[in-house]
């Protein structure tokens, strides 16, 4: 966005403050915050606010030079700041509310008690858009979790063990488990409006366990498991890892006990430092890139009809199996572990 500063609005003539008016708006609707336009325009966050009130309450008609008259908008530009505030600051439960996320209706709850204003679901969301909201899904994050650890992991710990890797010429993976069930589904599909699709299933309950571990390079391993993962389990995984490995290894997994087990560190201190362990801080999954592989798998495999425990373990082994041979996908799970765009885009070319 580019545009002249002007040290006073009010001297402009209304040609030009028309067009910075639909400018403003415009750069709010693709983003842009109302400091950065305020700041870019020359005029106070107070005008921006005012415009885009305006534009939420009259569209495009209302930033014309000489704007239709009628009612004031019926959000002011202090309310937009204050409703802007209140959803970027606060969780629903801050003021009260018994539901976590905020959504259009409790949104328009919140105006109705904070103004005394009703506002239909329509119009709550053309002012959210406008304030440079959208609807996102939200990253779930365990109270247990300790945020100075995981800054810390972020800032000292991963960069320390990267550097310590190269200089060892080294070769870091993740690695994580997870379970899948036959009673697991997810995705959408198109149906009637007024006529909910019914997919039909088995009844019959069955699953079982994998293990894989990815790199930064690219790399992907993993093993299948029935029943219980313990230790032992565990231990024959890194033993596979270590199969034709020419470099050593720096392993990252998460703190459970069984990647702590007096099994697993014998096995461990046996390699003469082929082999090192590394520990994520509690509760944080987000910090392991293997979780993608878990969403990727599940969501392949829950598309597909599954009849059998062999069906399943045939549908995980190919999802598997496909990661395996693109690295730029794993390459994707490692460099960003918050983000699955980049996984999205590569299946969708493959």
């Amino acid at each position: 966005m580019k545009c002249k500063r002007s040290s006073d609005g009010r001297k402009l003539d209304h040609h030009t403050l028309q067009v910075m008016r639909q400018q403003a708006v415009k750069a709010a609707r693709e983003g842009t915050t109302v400091a950065s336009i305020a700041a870019a325009f020359g005029v106070s966050t107070r005008t921006v606010f005012n415009w885009l009130a305006q534009f939420a309450e009259g569209g495009q008609n209302a930033l014309l030079a000489k704007p239709i008259p009628g009612r004031p908008p019926k959000i002011s530009a202090d309310e937009m700041r204050w409703i802007a505030q209140a959803v970027r600051d606060n969780s629903p439960q801050q003021f009260k509310f018994e539901f976590g996320l905020w959504t259009l209706s409790l949104i328009s709850e919140l105006i109705k008690r904070q103004f005394g204003k009703s506002l239909a679901l329509a119009s709550v969301s053309r002012v959210m858009k406008l304030l440079g909201f959208s609807v996102q899904k939200p990253l779930y994050q365990a109270w247990q979790q300790d945020t100075q650890l995981v800054h810390e992991w972020e800032t000292k710990t991963y960069p320390a063990i990267k550097a310590q890797a190269r200089a060892q010429g080294a070769v870091i993976y993740f690695a994580d488990e997870a379970g899948i069930r036959s009673d697991y589904h997810t995705g959408t599909t198109w149906a009637p409006v007024g006529q909910t699709p019914v997919v039909e299933v088995t009844g019959r309950r069955f699953s079982f366990n994998m293990i894989s571990a990815v790199s930064p390079g690219g790399e992907f391993r993993f093993m299948i498991h029935e029943g219980s993962v313990r230790a032992t389990t565990f231990k024959e995984f890194l033993a596979r890892l270590m199969v034709g490995a020419s470099k050593p290894i720096f392993l990252i997994v998460d703190g459970h006990p069984i990647h702590k087990s007096k099994l697993v560190k014998d096995y461990v201190a046996s390699l003469d430092g082929q082999l090192t362990l590394f520990y994520l801080p509690p509760y944080a999954p987000q910090l392991n890139p293997d979780e993608q592989v878990w969403a990727h798998v599940k969501r392949r495999v829950s598309r597909q009809l599954v009849q059998s425990l062999d069906d399943m373990k045939s549908l995980a082994l190919g999802a598997l199996r496909r990661i395996q041979k693109l690295p730029d996908l794993v390459k994707s799970f490692v460099s960003d572990p918050l983000s699955t765009s980049t996984q999205q885009d590569s299946e969708r070319g493959a």
